[in-house]
């Protein structure tokens, strides 16, 4: 069990190992699926093409963009593309090595769905059974040109009583599934020296612009996710203090109503209102999330942090503060209210 724990905090602390098994589980899936799949060509001249196409196709688009969907990285980078500048300038080479990481781990299932079905051979044979050369076979020599179209149209279903036990068959057959494992074979071949090429001639060559991109693609999306878990704890907090704030207000309520009885069990003579704890709002070392108290102050952090982040250089952000967010909050006493909002 302890394990296990080890593998999910590890997972969650690195975004990076978390895509990579995201990656992996949708080529799982993809091979699941294609072994699972029951596949039935119309074995018509008008639809074999669209049918072995569509299942060439269609699954690898909709695997693509279900890679999309469950990176999150596609997300940051959208966000970091749009963002306005602010304070904080644009880098497009970020944007560029982030866009090639996203579709690098997306392009992983659909590519591995389009070799199974090359190697594979059924839906190649399907696509293109009527647009084979009947020259090449001399089987075709006796038929006319409308039987010869029908004969292929069938060639996928060997089932059929019109092709079943034909020595033309199996050859057009054999013909296009040789064809289709050599484009899968050359595809999977290609895709392998182009790997070996990149990993082998990318330390002959400086890297320190790889480094650096690396470096603040990575900044970009663990900084979103640090400031999304700090506004999930400022709104755990917040909540805990209104909750408790409402609970402390209501016993001046209940004196004045008679409903608040002493520990001895009497009714306090004093019916005055008692006021709030002042340790209600202590700090306990998170004073720079206290000192947003309000709806407004929330509002308007959270629309400055998305129109002006802040610079990335922390010794400038004592220049900074003014009649704007400040970078660190001041660590101010119980029950002081602040006119100047705070940035997280």
């Amino acid at each position: 069990m302890d394990r296990f724990r080890m593998l999910f905090q590890h997972l969650q602390s690195s975004s990076e190992s978390v895509m990579n098994g995201i990656c992996l589980l949708l080529a799982a899936i993809t091979v699941k699926m294609y072994s699972s799949f029951d596949f039935n060509c119309p074995c018509l001249a008008r639809y074999n093409a669209l049918y072995g196409l569509g299942l060439l196709l269609t699954p690898p688009l909709a695997l693509f963009l279900c890679g999309l969907l469950v990176n999150r990285q596609s997300v940051v980078m959208v966000e970091e593309w749009r963002r306005p500048a602010g304070r904080r300038k644009k880098d497009l080479g970020i944007i560029r090595y982030m866009c090639s990481s996203v579709l690098q781990r997306a392009l992983a299932a659909p590519l591995l769905w389009i070799l199974l079905a090359l190697l594979d051979g059924k839906c190649f044979v399907c696509a293109f059974s009527n647009s084979v050369d009947p020259e090449k076979f001399l089987d075709f020599a006796n038929m006319t040109p409308s039987q010869v179209q029908l004969f292929l149209a069938k060639v996928p279903c060997k089932e059929d009583v019109m092709v079943k036990d034909s020595p033309a068959r199996k050859a057009v057959s054999r013909y296009l599934r040789c064809l289709s494992q050599a484009i899968g074979w050359s595809i999977t071949l290609l895709l392998i020296v182009a790997a070996f090429l990149v990993r082998c001639l990318r330390p002959c060559f400086d890297q320190t612009v790889f480094l650096q991109r690396r470096y603040w693609s990575n900044y970009v999306d663990l900084e979103q996710k640090l400031f999304d878990e700090t506004c999930c704890e400022h709104a755990r907090d917040f909540a805990h203090r209104c909750v408790l704030h409402f609970f402390a207000s209501m016993q001046g309520e209940l004196q004045a109503l008679g409903l608040c009885r002493d520990p001895t069990g009497g009714i306090p003579e004093s019916q005055e209102p008692q006021e709030l704890p002042e340790d209600l709002d202590s700090g306990s070392g998170k004073a720079y999330l206290r000192a947003i108290s309000s709806q407004e102050q929330v509002d308007h952090l959270l629309s400055t942090w998305y129109s002006s982040k802040p610079p990335l250089d922390l010794t400038a952000s004592s220049r900074l503060r003014g009649p704007g967010l400040n970078h660190r909050a001041p660590i101010a006493a119980p029950g002081t209210k602040l006119c100047h909002q705070v940035d997280v």
